[in-house]
């Protein structure tokens, strides 16, 4: 059995983890047909997803809305993040709820679409009420691609947040080369003009009791794209011809050789999303176990030139039993489907080909 076959029969229980019959029907739905749709995050109830993609040159932002406000968490792992209101989320402080998230191009630049997005929900009378006004919370993690399109001084600015919060909406969200994933990049362990197109993605699964859990995840990874229940790179760092892979895990594992670039010029940050009531330390957990499913998928992962970093927000509307274990393997597996979403529906550009590229499709 696959690890997508696996996913697929778990089933939520009182009292803990509980696997289906293995050989039994599938347990937990989620629309996938091979690399195919995987469902969307916008199936949470109470999340708004929109983009800005900016004409100009690759690059954009993306935000994901709960107006009434989601419980959040984060798990940074990379070595070089840019991040906007991640110690707000650490467990022991006040604030309990977030009521949006903004991921963004544009390398530290970009964090300022959060003041657009805070901008958007004032006029929306959304935020946390400190009596003389309410405060929109808006957490927001950045990706550099100030490299792609030849204009560095275009980036995601605070005009950008507020058109992608316009933007929003319940619809299943658009992936490939969009919004946050517009300008992003995959596979720079051999050099310029060796690797490949990356993008944003997005998966949702939801058991038959109705626990919902998904992930969207904008793709700039320094390290190779995998399909783990295959072991197959989908994309990464190209041979000198343009056709294969080098295989940068196997390379460094039989030469000891690995000198990409190290500016800061990669990251991989995305947002796990769930209809769960968790507390804000069951947040983070679950934004922590979400960092397995991009290891799963990216290798090289989490490297001093990442800024790795996952959220988590949990809107609270289902009421049923909500086992951290199965969301926390869930949100997992969403993560990794996510990553491969982004890496299949990209579009590529001149010197960074797609998948689809590769592919012939």
């Amino acid at each position: 059995m696959n690890r997508r076959d696996f996913i697929h029969s778990i089933a939520g229980a009182t009292g803990g983890l509980v696997l289906a019959d293995l050989a039994g029907t599938e347990q937990v739905r989620a629309a996938e047909n091979d690399y195919g749709p995987m469902g969307s995050i916008t199936e949470v109830e109470g999340l708004k997803v929109g983009h800005f993609t900016d004409t100009r040159r690759p690059t954009g932002c993306t935000v994901i809305i709960a107006e009434d406000g989601a419980v959040g968490g984060v798990d940074v792992r990379g070595g070089a993040p840019g991040t906007r209101e991640t110690d707000l989320l650490d467990p022991v402080n006040m604030v309990q709820k977030v009521h949006a998230i903004s991921l963004a191009g544009g390398s530290a630049f970009g964090l300022d679409t959060a003041t657009g997005v805070m901008r958007y929900l004032e006029e929306k009378d959304i935020g946390f009420d400190v009596r003389i006004a309410k405060v929109p919370i808006v957490p927001a993690a950045i990706l550099f691609d100030l490299g792609i399109g030849g204009k560095p001084k275009i980036r995601p600015d605070a005009e950008a947040g507020y058109k992608a919060c316009q933007a929003a909406s319940t619809d299943p969200v658009a992936e490939g080369s969009i919004g946050a994933g517009a300008g992003a990049t995959i596979g720079k362990a051999a050099g310029p003009g060796r690797s490949m197109k990356g993008g944003i993605g997005n998966a949702c699964f939801t058991t038959p009791e109705g626990l919902k859990v998904g992930a969207i995840v904008a793709v700039n990874s320094v390290g190779d794209i995998y399909d783990p229940d295959t072991g197959r790179i989908l994309a990464g760092a190209r041979t000198k011809d343009g056709k294969g892979f080098i295989n940068v895990a196997k390379l460094v594992r039989t030469t000891g050789s690995f000198r990409p670039d190290m500016t800061p010029q990669n990251t991989t940050i995305g947002v796990i999303t769930t209809n769960a009531q968790l507390t804000k330390t069951e947040a983070k957990r679950v934004a922590q176990v979400g960092q397995d499913g991009l290891a799963r998928a990216i290798n090289p992962a989490h490297l001093q030139a990442d800024g790795d970093t996952l959220f988590t927000m949990a809107t609270g509307t289902y009421t049923g039993e909500s086992p951290l274990s199965i969301i926390s393997i869930l949100a997992a597996a969403a993560v990794t489907y996510a990553i491969i979403r982004a890496i299949v529906t990209a579009d590529g550009l001149p010197n960074y080909p797609s998948y689809k590229d590769m592919a012939g499709g």
